[in-house]
């Protein structure tokens, strides 16, 4: 995939231009910047305030108890012997303050304060004890995909005038090697993961991600996150019933709320769930973390829920099934997926539906296979882009739609070079390193004048 260099190397020429205006950044959740973080996205290494070298020997694992967001982690400072113990992050630095971390002994513990925005003068970030607490700042502009605030509008740019009179074969390279950049990005980022949870909850925690869908993948990342692979097949029986108990959807006990035939289901639930909700409580996310409408009734994130906690089960008939890296046999194992509930239900207050239905489709097969299992292979050096550049594209989004109207207009080709998921996954990738990164409506973008030059 060579051509994924010269990509690379055009978006890294693009970055020393001068621009006269600045595009913004959303300024993330705290919970998308503790998933974020957990996912190792900023790293492992890591400058204090105090210009002490940290690094990150262990993310620990989410915290069941008062106190910071993440128990048994380990830190070196300065290259010192490991030390143990609690991780907090806030979006300012400030927060160690008004949140009152520092007169709570829950915090006593802790090892690092994580945050975004720094305050213009300097404190010291005490416990209870009056131990200074080392603190890191991370900048989610350095992510590969940013929180970016800034939305183009859906109308040709200015780069379809050099692009309309390029020759088809020029353009196909273009995109190819935009798609290979994003993949191998992909796979890198998979390849981070391994290394700081381990294959399988790497592996779960995309996936999750993946059925997710861009409504609530936040939502279906911190579950994989909160309730890594490994304790949820400890408790095999309870897999379902703890996954619904932390998704928060297990709430109401009261059954008359429900329809007959959903009942007997959701008691079996919540009397597996019951028994544990105490011990689980700090990790129930927050109900406004779900986006419940604006997607089709097949995908909502109930449905999704029931088909993860189905894999979760047979994890591993599923890692047999993608041993040989071979996309028939884990596009079958998924559409083969079933569920006695879910394979009649889009939610747990819907009737029941006439025909049954697969709890995991064929756009999401689709989807799981361009933006999980295919990275995850060619991370695990597996040759896969013959097989990737061929993937029929099945959906479409609001970014792809407008980034094909700002790159292509009205050009009859425009068609052509979105029909595949290769092609589309390049062109997302342009969308986000151009488009998005340009509030100047075209003016100050340097793409038009690179593609120009592009052989």
């Amino acid at each position: 995939m060579q051509l994924a260099k010269r990509y690379s190397a055009l978006r890294d020429s693009t970055r020393i231009r001068e621009r006269a205006l600045f595009p913004a950044l959303r300024t993330p959740s705290e919970l998308e910047l503790q998933a974020r973080w957990f996912a190792g996205d900023f790293g492992r290494k890591f400058s204090s305030v105090a210009g002490d070298q940290i690094e990150i020997v262990q993310f620990g694992t989410w915290n069941r108890e008062a106190g910071p967001d993440f128990s048994d982690a380990a830190i070196r400072i300065n290259g010192s012997e490991p030390i143990r113990g609690p991780i907090e992050i806030d979006l300012a630095d400030r927060s160690w303050e008004t949140h009152g971390h520092s007169t709570n002994p829950a915090f006593d513990d802790a090892v690092l304060h994580v945050f975004v925005e720094q305050s213009e003068r300097a404190f010291f970030t005490r416990t209870k004890s009056h131990r200074n607490v080392p603190q890191v700042r991370v900048d989610p502009a350095t992510l590969p995909d940013k929180f970016s605030a800034n939305v183009p509008l859906a109308r040709p740019g200015r780069c379809q005038a050099p692009l309309k009179d390029l020759a088809p074969d020029r353009l196909e390279s273009i995109l190819v090697a935009a798609s290979q950049f994003r993949l191998q990005r992909k796979a890198a980022r998979i390849k981070n993961i391994v290394e700081t949870h381990g294959r399988d909850a790497a592996l779960f925690q995309e996936i999750a991600a993946a059925l997710g869908y861009k409504q609530n993948k936040l939502a279906f990342t911190l579950l994989a996150q909160r309730l890594p692979l490994a304790a949820l097949r400890r408790n095999h029986d309870d897999i379902e019933a703890i996954l619904f108990g932390v998704a928060g959807f297990l709430a109401a006990p009261d059954l008359a709320a429900y329809r007959e035939e959903t009942r007997g289901y959701l008691r079996n639930l919540w009397d597996r769930w019951w028994p544990r909700r105490d011990e689980m409580q700090r990790l129930v996310l927050p109900a406004k973390l779900w986006r419940l409408g604006g997607a089709r009734p097949l995908n909502h994130p109930q449905r999704r829920l029931g088909a993860l906690a189905v894999l979760a089960e047979q994890w591993p008939a599923f890692l047999k099934a993608i041993a040989p890296k071979n996309m028939k046999s884990a596009h079958d194992f998924l559409l083969d997926l079933c569920h006695p509930f879910w394979d009649f239900h889009y939610t747990l207050t819907s009737e029941a539906a006439p025909t049954e239905m697969a709890i995991v489709g064929e756009s999401r097969i689709a989807d799981i296979l361009a933006n999980v299992l295919l990275p995850w292979f060619l991370a695990e050096g597996a040759e896969i882009w013959p097989v990737y550049e061929k993937l029929p594209a099945r959906l479409t989004n609001r970014r792809l739609e407008t980034g094909a109207m700002r790159l292509f207009g009205g050009d009859p080709r425009r068609a052509q070079f979105t029909k595949t998921i290769a092609y589309q996954q390049g062109l997302l990738q342009i969308y986000e390193d151009f488009c998005l990164q340009d509030n100047s409506d075209c003016a100050q973008c340097p793409f038009p004048e690179q593609m120009q030059k592009w052989k």
